[in-house]
Formats: structure tokens, C-alpha cells, sequence
């Protein structure tokens, strides 16, 4: 099983010191946020240069609709 995010430290003056040393750089984030999204930040852009503007706005309009939709 893969976590999500790295174990942080139970005592609180072990997590303050994690997190001065990733601030200040002198540790690195394993796997941070930015990186695990970029994948879908991509693929969405690429969606939109294939797709229509009429398909583009029927997308929209069915999510504008299922925003405000009444429960």
C-alpha cells in the first residue's frame, strides 16, 4: 500500500523542526502536490484544443446545470 503523503511526526517539537526544514530547504517533500498533478492539468488542456467551440459549450452548459441544480 503507497501512502499519499509522508509520515508526519507525533511529537510536536519534531514537527516544528520538519516543517522549519522544509521551509528553509534543507528537506525536500517527497512527492509534493504540484508534481501528482500535473498529469491532469495536461490532459484537460489537450481535451479542449480537440474539442469544438459548440462542444466546449455544451460541456459547460451541462456543468453550469449540474451546479445549480435543485436537490
Amino acid at each position: 500500500m503507497t501512502e499519499k503523503h509522508p509520515k508526519r511526526p507525533r511529537d510536536a517539537n519534531q514537527l516544528a523542526k520538519s516543517i522549519v526544514a522544509l521551509a528553509t530547504g534543507e528537506a525536500e517533500d517527497k512527492k509534493p502536490l504540484a508534481s501528482a498533478r500535473k498529469g491532469g492539468i495536461k490532459g484537460a488542456a489537450a481535451r479542449m484544443k480537440v474539442l469544438t467551440p459548440e462542444q466546449r459549450s455544451e460541456i459547460a452548459h451541462a456543468a453550469a446545470n449540474a451546479r445549480w441544480k435543485k436537490k
